[in-house]
């Protein structure tokens, strides 16, 4: 099994520990990653607010990279994931392609409408063999109980994201959780944004909206939060402590991104999980689920 992978700014620069993880566990499950080091930022949904066409050029590129690869495109960041998808829509329009293609012409590449951008939790729910990630799972997680935390980009909108196709996306957090012996634990929140599009320009409701979350998690039982979204692992993490100070009250709650829980329930080392760069101390976490 071989990928086109695009991993995300976030996870190669500010959390790298979620890069590190990826690779670790693709090797460990033998997955083969090509890494796309000359494609570009998604954009984030930001860069549409004020040159859509932009982001829309720099996205349709990427997947042209992909695809003159010939391989399935693989992301790591929901984030990543929805930006990819809502290009890839709009570039269903001929005219609007044959108008990015022109900018992409001078490269060599073309957008063909072949590539099929797909977040790792998918991939690892819809492409192994069946059976095969559960004859992996030598650490079972059973004494812990999880919060699935999805954030935006992997749940909305549906039309572009393969629902209809696929419905069990809609789960897909609670399946690997499930998956890995643990027991998901359902808030309100686990569907809503994190709050780290406006961190920087109102950052007292981007840690309340954080605080609430983790807070409401951890009082329904949550041992720790699983997300797809370096983004939100970002705000719901490393801003974790001052979300707590604005909300008033102790937090304490470990965010991990996929890949690290699948490879702490494979049995991989913590360390090579990068589970020891978290601001969040994950100590008490891998002692319950009995990884140190």
């Amino acid at each position: 099994m071989k990928y086109a992978f695009w991993p995300g700014c976030v996870a190669r620069g500010a959390a790298p520990e979620l890069y590190k993880s990826t690779l670790a566990v693709a090797e460990h499950i033998g997955i083969e990653l090509d890494e796309l080091d000359a494609a570009s930022c998604t954009g984030a949904g930001i860069i549409s607010d004020s040159d859509p066409y932009l982001q829309d050029v720099l996205n349709a590129r990427t997947m042209a990279i992909a695809e003159q690869k010939g391989l399935p495109l693989l992301d790591i960041c929901s984030t990543c994931v929805g930006v990819h998808n809502l290009t890839r829509e709009k570039l269903q329009n001929e005219d609007f392609r044959a108008r990015i293609n022109e900018r992409l012409a001078p490269e060599g590449l073309e957008y063909k409408g072949t590539a099929d951008p797909r977040h790792l939790l998918w991939i690892l729910l819809e492409d192994l063999e069946e059976g095969k990630l559960n004859h992996l799972i030598t650490r079972p997680l059973n004494e812990l109980n999880l919060g699935p935390f999805y954030g935006c980009y992997i749940l909305r909108p549906e039309r572009v994201l393969g629902f209809e196709e696929h419905p069990h996306r809609r789960q897909s957090l609670e399946a690997v959780i499930n998956l890995v012996g643990a027991t998901s634990v359902t808030y309100d929140g686990m569907t809503k944004c994190c709050g780290f599009p406006i961190l920087t320009i109102n950052r007292k409701n981007s840690l309340t909206m954080a605080g609430s979350h983790v807070a409401e998690a951890k009082d329904k039982g949550a041992d720790a939060l699983v997300t797809p979204c370096p983004l939100c692992h970002l705000n719901l993490d490393a801003q974790q402590f001052d979300a707590a100070k604005v909300i008033e009250r102790k937090l304490e709650v470990p965010i991990l991104h996929v890949p690290q829980l699948i490879g702490l329930a494979m049995g991989l080392d913590p360390e090579a999980l990068g589970l020891n760069r978290h601001v969040v101390d994950t100590k008490p976490l891998l002692e319950k689920a009995g990884a140190l």
